[in-house]
Formats: structure tokens, C-alpha cells, sequence
């Protein structure tokens, strides 16, 4: 079974080879519930396609730093920023709950300066 910090470390690796199909079926549970700040609740792998869409409208390029993942128990923490095409800074915080060895739960929160 994979620790919470290695289902973390391959979902952003695949974030950042703009690979969500392998992200969904290696790292997200078929029954995940995200809670997102701009967009509501939604579940499962349609849902997190579906934001991640979202996202995309802000950074098509799939741009991202990771600055800081903070991982305790089945837990963790994900802050992380981006510019998009026109320059606009994206700042978010991300947190995970893992079990199973896949992400079970995720809340989604950013704003644009």
C-alpha cells in the first residue's frame, strides 16, 4: 500500500506531465468527493475532469509551481501558485485525504491577483 506522501508525489507528477487520465486511475479513489470554493461539491472522476477543466481556463498551459506539501497520517497539504497566458498570478491551497492508497477526499481553493 502507498504512503499519503506517494499517492501526493505521483498525483503532482502527473499534474505536471498534463496527464489526468493516469492521475484518475492511479491516484483518486472512483468514489472521491472534492469541495471546491468557486465551483461547489462534486464527486468522483468526472468531477475532479470537470475542475480540473475549470482550472485549465485560468492556466491552459498547466503552468504550476508546487511550493510547499505538508503530509501528516492520511492527510495532506498542498500550496501552490501559477501564471496564466496574460500574466495573472493563481494562488491555491489544496488539501488531501488519503485512504486506501488513493485520494478520498479534496478541497480546492484559489484566487487570482
Amino acid at each position: 500500500m502507498r504512503s499519503t506522501r506517494e499517492v501526493l508525489e505521483d498525483h503532482l507528477e502527473c499534474r505536471r506531465a498534463l496527464d489526468l487520465e493516469s492521475d484518475l486511475r492511479r491516484n483518486y479513489a472512483h468514489e472521491v468527493v472534492l469541495l471546491s470554493w468557486g465551483e461547489g461539491v462534486h464527486r468522483g472522476h468526472g468531477g475532479v475532469r470537470l475542475l480540473a477543466d475549470v482550472l485549465r481556463t485560468y492556466l491552459p498551459e498547466g503552468k504550476y509551481r508546487y511550493d510547499d506539501l505538508i503530509v501528516g497520517d492520511a492527510y495532506g497539504l498542498l500550496r501552490w501558485s501559477g501564471t496564466g497566458p496574460d500574466g495573472e498570478e493563481l494562488r491555491g491551497v489544496d488539501s488531501f485525504v488519503v485512504g486506501q492508497g488513493q485520494i478520498t477526499a479534496q478541497t480546492i481553493s484559489y484566487v487570482t491577483d
